[in-house]
């Protein structure tokens, strides 16, 4: 099986997934405001879901930014994500915290070890090694779930309507993925299955930013994706943007409560990467062909 099949198949395996979840129990708000979550790459996307859903009472931070100043995790709880439990800077802040608990899909693992704690994250997946979506999935639900109600209605009818929306949409030039609030981290996202999968120039930011920085490195036919329902300032923009011969678009979420809107825009970042990958006629993902830059990666990462 190539890793884009590979892809593919995991992103479908997320339904099973999300109708056998099982929330953490969840943190109270006073242990809410001592709690930091922690991770890199799509697992810090998923720190960042957390912090939002917890109406910031929770941090998400890098783990660097600790490692340097390690007053800030005094007197805190860390939950360090990472589905390996590999990534050298969790393990150093597993070793170097009081109170930490590892969110790891291998519960044996180096963080697992290092932690006092491991809530261990449970999916099926191809076993083979390809872009992150139901691992994705399955680390950004429990730390949600552990600072906010996680109900999921109608996974399927999202999913469809998912479908349904990325293969009407095209990428063409650099691509930026803009969000707000709850849709920043799924741009964050976003742009890192870009990245790995395709090998694109992707970008991600907040919409307000976006107006003072990014846009004057965008270039005539460069794709803007914003993640927000229709309001008068996004179609201010668009309106904009479109004038500048932009291919800028808005993906509107369905009815639905905010974790199923949210979860819609997961699945949405997935399948338009997937969908311009089969368009490509790619077979494998990009950061499998790209050895040498892999292998900067998994030196700096592990």
């Amino acid at each position: 099986m190539s890793t884009i099949a590979a892809y593919e198949k995991e992103i479908t395996m997320q339904l099973e997934y999300i109708q056998n979840f099982k929330p953490q129990q969840m943190l109270s708000s006073i242990k809410q405001k001592k709690t930091i979550f922690c991770g890199t790459g799509d697992s810090y996307a998923s720190a960042l879901l957390a912090e939002v859903f917890s109406q910031f009472r929770a941090k998400a931070h890098d783990p660097l930014d600790l490692l340097k100043n390690k007053n800030l995790v005094k007197n805190h709880d860390l939950y360090l994500i990472s589905i390996s439990g590999n990534t050298i800077s969790n393990i150093r802040l597993g070793r170097l915290a009081k109170n930490s608990t590892a969110v790891t899909a291998n519960g044996s693992s180096r963080l697992g070890q290092a932690c006092k704690k491991v809530i261990q994250l449970s999916f099926k997946n191809t076993g083979i090694q390809t872009s992150g979506s139901i691992s994705f999935l399955a680390s950004a639900l429990t730390c949600m779930s552990l600072v906010s109600p996680c109900r999921i209605r109608d996974a399927l009818k999202i999913f469809e309507h998912a479908k349904k929306i990325s293969q009407k949409i095209s990428l063409h030039g650099k691509v930026y993925i803009l969000g707000n609030l709850h849709t920043f981290p799924i741009a964050f996202f976003f742009a890192a299955k870009l990245h790995e999968v395709l090998g694109i120039d992707a970008h991600y930011e907040r919409i307000e930013q976006f107006s003072h920085a990014g846009l004057f490195a965008t270039k005539r036919g460069d794709t803007v994706i914003l993640l927000e329902k229709k309001n008068s300032h996004n179609e201010k923009l668009l309106k904009y943007l479109q004038s500048c011969k932009l291919n800028a678009l808005r993906i509107d979420p369905p009815k639905t409560n905010l974790l199923g809107k949210v979860l819609f825009f997961i699945f949405t970042s997935e399948l338009v990467t997937l969908y311009t990958a089969k368009r490509k006629n790619k077979k494998e993902c990009y950061f499998i062909e790209a050895k040498q830059l892999k292998d900067v990666s998994s030196s700096m990462i592990y």
